[in-house]
């Protein structure tokens, strides 16, 4: 039997009830490169859950685990913005100090939450583009378990005040190697997958999975060398952190996006030569960029300028993706409304367009000696960790799990809940911090203005930072409840699956009421007020009586 949110499939399509209707899984009519990304038919629903029976343990564990990790990520993340504004706080134990709560908050939820859901998402994607099963299985869930430990003893070292004092690089070498080695044993079973694949067209989202389970091992192994010192150790730094998120976390994402949005809405991509153009710009570009972060410290002005050069150029695959998103749901917007899958993707992937070219801005020289050192850059990493790739993740999570357990969400409310919790708590995050952090920055290039007065000057911006921290904590516990209810409170099975473009089809076919003159309309509202006061007149009768 095949998933859907709804208990059952409407059958008037004029007028939906929300709390009836998910269009996350559909089949779509896409030309023949695009036929390994939705199948059509009975013979492909069949197949696709076949699929998802064989895959169905791996990848529940893979998201369980990183949901796990996300709550006691958010718990820490919220502490440390607390102490942002009431360092005292906790301040009697060193282990609950800013300086170690901060970076394993960053490094949970970047290699617990972000990498292990995004691994579990990408292989259950891969397996349906390929058609084809994903392999060493036992051995993933072995690797996963592994993770698990050198994530909790990485933490328990960073707690001790052993981080090796690099940003996202605070985790030990001995803990950060085995995590490296797992996602190489996920690439091994993502190209294991190419040579057993059903289907002979690579479908875009193959592409991007590919290359962030080639690149990330790449990414690790390097960093991890003792061969790094001094300004040589910084560079390595921002190129680590920076591709961490440009080619580990952002591939990822837009795989799932250019995966689910024509599910969804039962349209092809608009474009299937945009897709390949951002790709291959994506991994031209991007990975110069993060060497704009060294804009003057005490390395090469060239260095910097190539960083800076390229940072720009990452217009061309941004605007490309938008593009392609765009049009592709233009004329199923209406869809965001029903489906929780389209509702989290859509703001995902606005937000990648906002943060990305924010970014190619961010790197010229006048804007960064404004914003360099401020608040305003840690609102825009969040913006691209939280706004682009964790809400792209929680629509997957949305999606697959129905899938995989065979069981239906329970409550597409607190769905609703979650998402305007999160997507709230995430906006007040970036206004505050980005406006405050420009704020910031023109203070602090003022020499009139104390240091003490610009640090004073934003606590109001982190007392916002806070109160959405709160907003986001209290979404992920909604999320981690929903997902809780689904595997422990199993009541309803998924209805057949339904697309957008079916509704409109069906639409279509429905008798439109005839029109109503106005004068009609004006004679029944007459008719319908001389009621109103006969029945009041009586009521007075009465009343005297």
């Amino acid at each position: 039997m095949m998933m859907n949110l709804s208990a059952s499939r409407p059958t008037n399509f004029s007028k939906i009830p929300k709390n009836k209707l998910d269009l996350s899984m559909n089949t779509s009519n896409l030309a023949q490169v695009n036929a390994a990304a939705v199948g059509n038919g009975a013979d492909s629903l069949e197949q696709d859950a076949r699929l998802d029976q064989k895959s169905s343990f791996i990848v529940i564990a893979f998201i369980l685990s990183g949901a796990a990790w996300l709550l006691l990520g958010s718990i820490l993340g919220t502490i440390a913005s607390f102490k942002m504004h009431m360092p005292d706080w906790l301040g009697e134990h060193a282990w609950l100090t800013f300086g170690r709560i901060r970076p394993l908050h960053l490094n949970w939820m970047a290699y617990g939450w972000a990498s292990q859901v995004g691994v579990g998402v990408s292989l259950w994607i891969l397996s349906r583009v390929l058609k084809t099963t994903i392999p060493v299985r036992p051995w993933l869930f072995v690797g996963l378990l592994v993770w698990n430990l050198c994530l909790l003893i990485g933490g328990i070292e960073i707690l001790m005040g052993h981080s090796r004092g690099l940003e996202w690089l605070e985790l030990p070498i001995y803990t950060i190697v085995p995590i490296v080695f797992v996602i190489v044993l996920a690439g091994e079973a993502a190209i294991s997958m190419l040579y057993t694949r059903k289907q002979p067209h690579l479908y875009i989202s193959a592409w991007y999975i590919i290359a962030a389970l080639v690149s990330f091992p790449l990414l690790g192994i390097v960093s991890s060398l003792p061969i790094f010192e001094g300004t040589v150790q910084a560079g390595m730094n921002w190129w680590y952190a920076h591709n961490a998120l440009g080619l580990w976390f952002t591939p990822m994402g837009l795989a799932i996006a250019y995966f689910l949005i024509p599910k969804v809405t039962g349209r092809p991509i608009y474009s299937y030569p945009l897709s390949v153009l951002g790709f291959w710009s994506l991994l031209l570009f991007y990975n110069w960029n993060g060497f704009h972060h060294l804009i003057g410290g005490p390395v090469p002005t060239w260095f910097v300028t190539i960083s800076i050069a390229a940072s720009v150029m990452m217009i061309i695959p941004v605007v490309t993706v938008a593009v392609n998103h765009h049009m592709t749901i233009i004329g199923s917007f209406e869809a965001v409304k029903y489906s929780p899958t389209l509702r989290f993707v859509v703001f995902a992937a606005m937000s990648y367009t906002f943060v990305s070219i924010q970014g190619s801005f961010q790197a010229i020289r006048t804007f960064n000696e404004i914003i360099h050192f401020t608040h305003y850059v840690v609102a825009h990493a969040h913006a691209g960790v939280y706004s682009f790739f964790t809400m792209m993740l929680f629509g997957a999570v949305y999606y697959i799990m129905p899938r995989v357990t065979n069981w239906e969400w329970h409550s597409p409310k607190l769905i609703k809940l979650h998402f305007w919790l999160s997507a709230s708590g995430i906006i007040i995050y970036l206004v505050g911090l980005q406006w405050g952090g420009i704020i910031q920055g023109l203070e602090m290039n003022n020499p009139d203005i104390p240091f003490m007065t610009v640090v004073n000057n934003t606590k109001k911006w982190l007392l916002s930072r806070s109160f959405a921290a709160i907003l986001l904590t209290a979404g992920h516990f909604v999320f981690a409840y929903n997902l809780f209810r689904l595997m422990h409170v199993r009541k309803v099975r998924p209805a057949p699956p339904v697309t957008w473009l079916d509704i409109q089809r069906q639409r279509a076919l429905q008798p439109k009421p005839e029109p109503v003159p106005f004068s009609k309309k004006v004679a029944n509202a007459f008719s319908g007020l001389n009621q109103s006061l006969k029945r009041w007149a009586n009521d007075v009768k009465v009343d005297e009586h």
